[in-house]
């Protein structure tokens, strides 16, 4: 009894009272001129865009932000682009060149203003936002409907013209850049919500539109939507399902196979496949929107979604808490599953240098517990229906992880101000590593008891020469793995690759938890996938794809295809 008095009193020392007004993760507005021109404004704190990529990680799945807002920094990181050991690939030469007559006919289908050839515009889409990888395209087009996309994609199948589709630009392994000089397929101006279903809550849109529109707008009907990004200010519904994004509602809601109802798609030859069903429940044959969802633009252009959306609820809760050592933040998040069950909305955790990242390079935040000298913090989100059972619900919680000594200290957050700060620290690590300098970013899946080994290990491997910093969703078993160093170094990337791959497909993990293959992985499937496995996608890949122009060079290895 002694102990849980002691407990109890040293937690209410440093808990307030929970807002009435659910603290809800809107973060200070940050503008950010992204690569279409548009500007979008961040509620959570929204880096440029993770994008991920989760960045590894997004978020991004949260974590893509870091790019263009430290442009200046970056071009004295980079000397060169960066391709992260992505294999030297040469051009593939059954491709056509594009020529006066290929632009003459997309004229005549988009209109002038649909194709643009301005060396300033194009080369802004030719490069990803990190600057890490940089095309040649000489060509940006801007379809406004699927028939428009049909016709260019019939046509460059016709030519053997090879195409990027492209959205927000927001990825992390150069899956939405050319490679060469592939002509650019923006998705931009298909940005129309089409129907709102306010009984079942299920949306249906067009591909271009921003994620965090569709969240504004899903949220004034009392709803959400099942993924949140920390590139949701730029990022794109279509670029989202096209890579099967994660963030931070996975632990509650599941992956966008679950929660994507039905599709449009543009297949490689025009062909318009609607799959575009509203129904929960549909069993007549194969169910043909998954290969898309996840294919990175290789199989098909996804141009519309309908997505199943849950309800808002009133009550959210946000706590702050440190552990002294990863067995601790293992065993709670056990607890957490057991004890606050269909309430936890999120799980996340950071070891004690990405704090200290965040508070020499994050401006304007606090560290919720800046006596803490813990080697471990975790943050854990709750949403339910009743804010007087949730409120109780996760104080018990607390109290008990205490007194069990999983939780060294903690804090919740007492008003929306507060909670912003929280998740603005474990949302901007990767905006924060950015500003130290060059960032090797790896985006795994890692049994839990094993995921924060592959930390200590690279910190054996590397000593002195780079910082090396453990952070993500460990509720869904997601480790994003910073590298930072002074400059992009050839021999600092001969002691990470091909070792990260090794250790984590010995551990039957994956190569890339949400953030894709792009170009980047490519050439690393293996890692985690057999080579029966890998055969079979090529197989999909050469059916619905057979010249190959969707994309080329990414998702699969090219000695396969």
């Amino acid at each position: 009894m002694a102990r849980r008095a002691a407990a109890a009193a040293r937690l209410l020392r440093r808990l307030g009272p929970l807002a009435a007004e659910p603290p809800m993760r809107g973060m200070p507005h940050i503008q950010y001129e992204f690569a279409n021109h548009t500007k979008n404004s961040c509620r959570r704190f929204h880096w440029i865009p993770s994008l991920q990529h989760p960045l590894c990680g997004p978020r991004t799945n949260v974590e893509t932000y870091e790019g263009q807002c430290s442009a200046n920094m970056a071009s004295e990181v980079q000397k060169r682009t960066f391709g992260s050991a992505a294999a030297q690939i040469q051009r593939n030469p059954a491709y056509s060149e594009l020529n006066s007559d290929d632009v003459s006919y997309f004229k005549s289908i988009l209109g002038d203003n649909g194709v643009v050839q301005d060396e300033d515009r194009v080369a802004v889409a030719n490069v990803d936002w990190m600057g890490k990888y940089k095309g040649a395209s000489q060509l940006l087009l801007l379809p406004k409907s699927t028939i428009e996309v049909s016709k260019i994609l019939s046509y460059c199948n016709t030519r053997r013209l090879a195409v990027v589709p492209q959205g927000g630009n927001t990825g992390l392994v150069g899956g939405s850049v050319p490679v060469y000089d592939e002509v650019i397929v923006s998705l931009a101006g298909m940005d129309k919500i089409i129907s709102f279903d306010k009984v079942n809550g299920i949306l249906t849109c067009e591909a271009g539109c921003v994620l965090e529109n569709l969240s504004t707008f899903v949220e004034n009907e009392g709803f959400i939507m099942p993924l949140d990004l920390g590139a949701k200010g730029s990022c794109h519904i279509g670029g989202n399902v096209s890579t099967n994004a994660g963030g931070l509602r996975f632990i509650r809601y599941g992956s966008l196979h679950g929660n994507v109802l039905g599709l449009e798609v543009v297949m490689a030859d025009g062909t318009i496949l609607d799959m575009l069903t509203t129904l929960r429940k549909d069993n007549t044959g194969y169910d043909l929107k998954h290969l898309f969802i996840g294919s990175e633009g290789s199989l098909g252009v996804v141009t519309k979604i309908s997505v199943l959306t849950p309800a808002k609820l009133p009550s959210n809760n946000v706590a702050f808490l440190s552990c002294n050592d990863y067995t601790s933040c293992q065993k709670l998040l056990l607890a957490a599953r057991r004890n606050l069950g269909e309430i936890l909305s999120a799980f996340e955790f950071m070891d004690h240098h990405c704090i200290d990242l965040a508070m020499r390079h994050l401006e304007g935040v606090q560290n919720p517990l800046p006596a803490s000298q813990t080697k471990f913090y975790v943050l854990i989100e709750t949403t339910g229906s009743d804010e007087s059972y949730n409120k109780t619900k996760l104080e018990a919680f607390l109290l008990r992880s205490m007194e069990d000594g999983l939780v060294a200290d903690g804090v919740i957050a007492q008003d929306i101000s507060q909670a912003s700060n929280f998740w603005r620290i474990r949302e901007g690590i990767s905006e924060a590593s950015v500003k130290v300098g060059a960032v090797y970013k790896y985006d795994l899946s890692i049994p839990v008891e094993k995921l924060y080994d592959i930390v200590e290990e690279m910190r054996c491997r590397l000593g002195d020469n780079a910082e090396v910093f453990g952070y993500g969703h460990l509720g869904d078993g997601n480790l994003h793995l910073n590298i930072v160093s002074s400059k992009y170094d050839d021999n600092t990337l001969a002691q990470i690759e091909p070792f990260v791959y090794e250790w984590t497909s010995a551990q039957r993990g994956s190569v890339s938890a949400e953030h894709g293959l792009g170009l980047m992985k490519a050439e690393k499937i293996h890692y985690s996938k057999s080579p029966e496995a890998v055969q079979l996608m090529a197989s999909v890949k050469k059916l619905l794809d057979p010249n190959s122009i969707l994309n080329p060079y990414k998702v699969l290895p090219q000695s396969v295809l």
